[in-house]
Parts: structure tokens; sequence; C-alpha cells
């Protein structure tokens, strides 16, 4: 049966070499197995029938039956279009087609009745149908009606090789009649039973031929539980191994250094989040086996703190230590920080990015292999085969989701036993996404800010509102404040009505003219000097203004600064809007964050703007964003296929996921071998789907 399974769609009736080209380049079919999991997103009542008249809505695809009575080519060339004249007892409708003209125009005789099916178009106030699909009268009901009509998602080059989705789902018919009887079961008994779900074979007839509302849902439930819960039982299972088999360098004693700075030199009291976070990996780094964890903490939380008295432990049981992150600017406000916090410390800390001269390059990496720097502060640059630790014992990698799958796992080559790895996020993950992305991976985090820092407010202005902007600036300028201002672009775009970088930059320096007022300016396109210099200028208080795109989304700590402008708002994700909100509000004063948009927003803007000004949790615009957006863009998961669902929904599906995931965990735990007769077929399942290291799950 699995043969059978994995035959080449090229071999299934209907299909052929060119068109199975064509299923594997636009949507990754390539065996039978493919295609049966290749599900329809939707569904037709094929029953029922709309009159002309009663067409109220571009939105729905319905179905309508009536007579040819006309039909008329109309242009030249590329330009030319069929227009057919179709009739009901209420009014009359166009058909129109702008391909394939000579053979519709063959296949449809006026005076002839048919049955047409498709979603209407509203244009200059008449509805009419492009591109339906249509058959005679007589041949539809000869046909034996389905209640439920399957739709599936298609491209225009498909389309162009005769696989619209009326094609996709005659294929489907014909290989799911070809293997009934021979689907394999792939849970057992006692999961089927004790969650009363459908047999995987009923499943697979039912989500694409349906026969009631009812067996519908049955499917859809029996494949997002089995789809979930083989995705949390491989978490568990890489879990268990990573425990049982992976050695970590043990991390026994907490000794003088970490004492020294904990009780002379910390800035500031450690929230009870925090010292609930440094507990918990303290507790990872002393079990002997590598650790593997994820410390979440929202914009300003203290998470580099923390990350630094991990560092003290390692130092204090004879390792070395690094710290990575993703921009220069990011890795040098950590190098500052961290040789601030240590000053009065006999700590060697260092730093190495891509600007760092040859000179200094050949001083700091032989100290590096020989010992005498305990802690490195880098970006990618550490991940070069030339750099050689001593002996590192602690791996802290930052915004994390930054970084490539094999770039990250260089890290583990950096020592004889893999060193611990402690992955941080600004971009707080949601519950779901956690369970689903890093469901294999220790989670901390840290959900309180440090006393004395208050929230930031946020306000939303329309354009109209610039000159109230612009003199609350002032104000805040007068008393000693500074202010960032962003804007999405950097040259003016001729597609996107926005206000650009340059002819926001010219506008303020209008408004705040020298010598009164001094103006930074920052961009992606600058030399790497002219930024540092001009992002100096800002930290230091010489300039007033910071005009800026996102460059300065992570990395620029600057306690003075009380006030973000966020121009364009509108065209920003909640993601990135929080991160923005957090360059302020990092010092004892009232910070504010104001969204400037124009008054055409669209639904979804609307909503991401309500929600920053509403609240200041990450968690909770997180969530938002989840819904907004849906798992596919967040967190990186996108470009790493991590959640590459074909049925399931995180989102919508929360229940199921918790269901599979508590399952998961318990059969995990009683058999973590898979190696009872009962979960034989769970163990033949990732036999023959054996998931591949995948060190995006490490880090």
């Amino acid at each position: 049966m699995s043969n059978l399974l994995d035959t080449k769609i090229e071999f299934l009736k209907g299909v052929g070499t060119k068109k199975a080209e064509v299923l594997k380049k636009e949507l990754g079919i390539i065996t039978y197995a493919d295609l049966l999991e290749y599900y329809p997103y939707r569904y037709i009542d094929k029953s029922k029938y709309v009159k002309i008249k009663e067409i109220a809505s571009e939105d729905v695809y319905i179905q309508v039956k009536g007579k040819v009575v006309g039909k008329e080519q109309i242009g030249i060339g590329a330009k030319s279009r069929l227009v057919v004249k179709f009739s009901d007892e209420t009014g009359i409708i166009d058909l129109v087609f702008f391909k394939g003209l000579k053979w519709i125009s063959e296949s449809i005789n006026i005076g002839q009745n048919y049955v047409i099916f498709g979603k209407p178009s509203l244009f200059n106030g008449d509805y009419n149908f492009a591109h339906p699909d249509f058959e005679t009268l007589i041949s539809h009901q000869a046909q034996e009606p389905e209640k439920f009509s399957p739709l599936y998602f298609t491209s225009e080059k498909m389309k162009n090789s005769y696989l619209n989705s009326k094609a996709i789902s005659r294929l489907t018919k014909t290989l799911v009649a070809q293997l009934s009887g021979i689907i394999q079961e792939t849970l057992p008994r006692y999961i089927i039973e004790e969650y009363h779900l459908l047999s995987r074979e009923h499943s697979l007839k039912q989500i694409h031929y349906p026969t009631t509302p009812e067996a519908l849902n049955q499917a859809k439930a029996r494949l997002k539980f089995e789809e979930l819960f083989f995705m949390q039982l491989e978490h568990q299972l890489m879990k268990n191994f990573r425990i049982e088999k992976s050695q970590g360098f043990v991390f026994n004693i907490v000794g003088e250094n970490f004492n020294n700075f904990y009780h002379k030199y910390l800035p500031f009291s450690l929230t009870n989040a925090q010292q609930r976070v440094v507990k918990e990996i303290r507790q990872d780094m002393r079990t002997g086996h590598q650790m593997n964890r994820l410390l979440q903490g929202d914009v300003g939380s203290g998470k580099t703190l923390v990350g630094l008295l991990c560092m003290l432990i390692a130092i204090d049981n004879g390792f070395q230590a690094t710290m990575i992150a993703p921009t220069e600017i990011l890795a040098q406000q950590h190098f500052f920080s961290l040789k601030k916090f240590l000053a009065d410390m006999p700590i060697n800390v260092a730093l190495l990015t891509g600007s760092t001269k040859q000179k200094e390059r050949k001083l700091i990496l032989p100290e590096l292999e020989n010992g005498t720097i305990n802690i490195i502060i880098g970006t990618h640059s550490l991940l070069e085969d030339k750099v050689k630790f001593f002996n590192l014992g602690l791996c802290v990698i930052d915004e994390q989701h930054r970084f490539g799958v094999e770039q990250r796992a260089k890290m583990w080559t950096k020592n004889h036993t893999p060193p611990h790895i402690l992955v941080m996020t600004a971009t707080p993950i949601p519950r779901t996404l956690a369970m689903t992305v890093y469901g294999d991976l220790d989670c901390s985090v840290i959900d309180e800010l440090p006393p004395g820092r208050k929230p930031v407010q946020t306000v939303h202005f329309y354009d109209n509102f610039r000159l109230r902007l612009f003199a609350f600036m002032r104000k805040q300028i007068s008393q000693g404040r500074q202010i960032y201002v962003v804007y999405p672009l950097i040259n003016e775009s001729e597609k996107l009505d926005l206000k650009d970088l340059m002819d926001g930059y010219e506008s303020i320096v209008r408004e705040f003219p020298l010598p009164e007022y001094q103006i930074s300016i920052v961009h992606g396109q600058l030399k790497p000097e002219d930024k540092d210099y001009e992002m100096d200028r800002f930290k230091r208080g010489i300039t007033n203004i910071m005009v800026s795109t996102t460059v300065i989304e992570v990395g620029v700590d600057v306690p003075n600064a009380s006030v973000m402008v966020i121009e364009n708002a509108e065209r920003f994700g909640l993601s990135q809007l929080h991160q923005l909100r957090g360059r302020v509000g990092r010092g004892a004063d009232q910070s504010y964050c104001i969204l400037m948009s124009s008054y055409k927003l669209s639904n979804e803007a609307k909503t991401r703007i309500e929600t920053m000004c509403k609240t200041n949790d990450g968690f909770e615009i997180a969530e938002a964003d989840l819904q907004l957006r849906g798992p596919g863009d967040m967190a990186g998961t996108k470009q790493s296929g991590l959640l590459d669902l074909k049925i399931a929904d995180i989102v919508k599906d929360e229940a199921i996921l918790k269901m599979a995931r508590n399952l998961a965990i318990l059969v995990s735990t009683q058999d973590k071998e898979l190696s009872k007769p009962e979960n034989y077929l769970l163990k033949q399942y990732f036999q023959k789907n054996k998931p591949q290291t995948d060190f995006s799950k490490i880090s």
C-alpha cells in the first residue's frame, strides 16, 4: 500500500508528464500521497441555484441555471474578449471570457440550456461572471448530484495547463476510487476510540467529497488532530532524545564572579521574573545535559542582564561565553552595556564584527583561543571557522529568528561538547505558536518590567494633526528630551503614497532650524562610519531629533529619548510597531509613541493601530498579530518552513492543538522509544517520515 501511495503522480489517469511537472512546480505534488493530502479550501453546495436578479454579492461562488441568448467577440488580438448573454426568467447577465475564445465559442450554443458556476463580479454597477465553469443542463442533470463540491487553490500556470479546481477535483476522485480499501491507518486503535475519531480512509474520502456537513466536520477534526499530534509527538521525542542523549557541561559552581557582581555591582534589583528565570537557567546548566532554552521577554524587560548573569556562571565554572546579535548596532550596544556592567570586575570582554579592523582581529583571535578573553560579543563573524575558542560553555543568541539555520548550527562545533544554548527574543511568541514551533525547547518568560518604568503612552494622529505634533515635539525638546521620527521608506515610491524619509527630513529641518535644533539622519544606505557617527551624536545628546528608517528598530538604547513618532504607521506590522515603541520608555521620564497615518485605513490597519493604543503588553500584541496575520508570517516560520501545516490552523484549532499536545506528552513519557506493540503505527510513521536533524529548533 505504501508503495502505491509513493507512486509518481504522472502515472495517475488524466495526469501525464506535462501536467505532473506543473503540479510539482506549482503545488509540490509529486506522488499519489501528495495529491491525497492536497485538501480543498472550501465547498460549494451545488444542489442549489441562484436566480440572476437575486445576485447580490461578489464574495461567494454560486450556481445559475439558464439559456444562452447571444454571444459576441469584442476587440482584436490580445485585447479581444468573448461576451456571452445568459438569461433566466428573472434577467440577463454577461459571461465574459478572455482566454481560449475559439474553443469556448464553439462549445457554447445560442438557444441551449446550461448550468454556470463561478463568482460574480461587479462592473459599472452590473454583475457579470468572468470565466465561469459551464456545462449543459442535460449533462448536469445526468450526473449524480454532489451535495458539496470541493474547491482547490490553483495558479494561473495550472489553469493554462487545464488544471483548474474542477480538474484537480476529477483527479482526486479518480485517486480516491483507486485507493479505496487500501489506505492504511496511522493512529493506534486506542487513540481513535478514546477521541472518537473517524478512520483515516473515511476521513480522506469525506474531506474531498463530503456527504453531509457533520461528516465533513468529523473528517476535518480527525485530519487536524493527526497533523498536530504527529508534530507535537516529534517535538517531545526530540526533547527526550536531547535530555537523555545529549551531554552538556556541568555548571555546578555559582562562584566569585557571579556573587561579586550580584552583591556589589548589580545596577538595580532584579525583578521577580528575572530571579525566576535565572534559577531556571541555572538549574538547566547543572543537569549534565546540553541546555536549549528559549528566553522570551518584552522590550526593556532585562534579558541582557539575565544573559550576563548566566555568562558569569559559565566563567565561574572555567568556561568562556559568547553573545551573538544579528546586527552590528545591536552587538555594539550589548558590548558597551556589558563593559559598563563589568567595569570594576576582572572580566575580559571583546567585540568582533564585520567592521572589526584586521589589526584588532589579530589581537582578539589568539586571546580567544588561549582563553584570555572571557566573553566575546559579536555578529555572524563569530560563526566563521577561523574563530576558535579555548573552552566555550555558553552561547547566548539574541533575536534568533534573524539567523539562518546553518549559521546557528555552527555554534555547536565551537567545542568538543556542544555549549549550552540560550536563545533570546524580544518578539513575544504567542502561546499556540510557542507550543507548535518551539515545542521541544524549554521556555522561560520575563513577564514584568523593571520597577520605575512608566508605560509608554501611545496615541494615533491623522496627518492633519501635524502642527499639533510639531508643537508637542518642541515642548519635549525644551524639557531636555530627545525624539525619534521613523519612516518606512528611504526614497519616494511611485506605487505607494508614502511620505518618504528625505522629504520628511527636509520638512523637519524647516520646522526645527539650526542653530536652535540639531537633527540626525540614519538609514540603511548610509556608510557604516556615517551611521555610527549620527548614532553617536544622538546617544550623546548632541542632536535633538533622530530621523530614521527602521534601522533603529533594535539596538539603540537612549534613556533620554522620550518620543517615538512613526510616520505612515498603517504600513507597519504590529510586531514592528511594538519593537519601535520599545526604543522609548527606557528612562524614568514619561514617554510617548505617536502613530501618524492618513485617513485611508484598511480594517486591518485600524485594528493594528487600535491594539497599539490599547495595550503595552507584548504578549497581548503578539496574540493580536497572530490573529491578523496567521502563523505563517510570524517568528520566521514562513522562511524556515516550520509551520508547513496542510489542514490545521493553530489559531482556530487551539483546542485540538492542546489535546494533541497533552496526548503527545503522555505517549512520549510512557513509551520513550515507541517500542510498545500498541504504538507500532506511530513508530512506523516516524520511520517512514523520519525527521531530519533540525537545527532551527536548537536556536
